[in-house]
């Protein structure tokens, strides 16, 4: 009952994240975000949902959980494990069904939010430190603070996608390449990471693997920005070889 309880409260999630906006950072192919200063370390999440909730008329209040928007407050993040691996999938099942890109984006900015979510305070505070220094460009920094997660915390897949996006920035695609299918390997539902993998796999000529890594990702998220646009352009690249 606390399970379906929690899902409940966090259903309601999906309806106050369409409130949220992202930072640019936040639409990095990796999903990078820059926190708050005044965030709470364990208060990463990119995109988690405002805690306050919306006035129930307001246009935003629909969707799934919209019921549950006069609470006055939703709590969004989950107490366990299970709770975390039922919400997502729950979430996921949401977004391939999702009927347009308004619909999903409320949806995904609340996985991002799962993803970021680790109740670990040492793992939250080396977060915030790494996303601190890529903001004034120390990616040497970010390294070594992101070393320092996947060595904390090796079963959890953000430390790897985040270092990835930080090899990404210095050009260092082998590295990158490898955390990403280290957190694909946890998270086979991080459509980031696929898109991160994808367009890696295209800029260096490997057009076919990137095609099917797309179709992967699009399987997942339909309305991802641009996925669809660049699965088409790799198709036609692809079936002009013969395939």
């Amino acid at each position: 009952m606390r399970q379906s309880s929690t899902l409940a409260a966090f259903a309601a999630g999906l309806a106050l994240a369409s409130l949220v906006g992202t930072s640019a950072l936040a639409q990095d192919v990796f999903g990078l975000s820059e926190p708050d200063a005044e965030q709470a370390p364990d208060g990463l999440a990119p995109s988690t949902p405002d805690q306050a909730a919306p006035d129930a008329t307001a246009p935003d209040a629909e969707g799934p959980g919209a019921a549950h928007a006069k609470r006055k407050s939703v709590d969004t993040k989950p107490r366990d494990p299970h709770d975390r691996e039922a919400m997502l999938a729950e979430l996921y099942a949401h977004l391939a069904k999702a009927r347009d890109a308004t619909e999903a984006a409320p949806i995904a900015t609340t996985i991002e939010g799962l993803w970021s979510f680790n109740k670990s305070a040492t793992i939250g505070v080396l977060m915030k430190r790494a996303y601190k220094a890529l903001a004034t460009d120390r990616n040497e920094l970010a390294v070594k603070m992101l070393d320092a997660v996947v060595e904390l915390a090796p079963d959890y897949a953000e430390g790897w996608s985040r270092r990835a996006y930080v090899f990404y920035r210095q050009n260092d695609y082998d590295r990158a390449v490898g955390d990403l299918r280290r957190a694909l390997a946890l998270e086979p539902n991080h459509f980031k990471a696929l898109e991160g993998l994808a367009r890696i796999l295209s800029d260096s000529g490997q057009k076919k693997s990137a095609l099917k890594v797309y179709e992967q990702l699009l399987r997942i998220h339909p309305y991802m920005p641009g996925a669809k646009e660049a699965a088409d352009e790799l198709r036609v690249e692809v079936e002009g070889q013969g395939i």
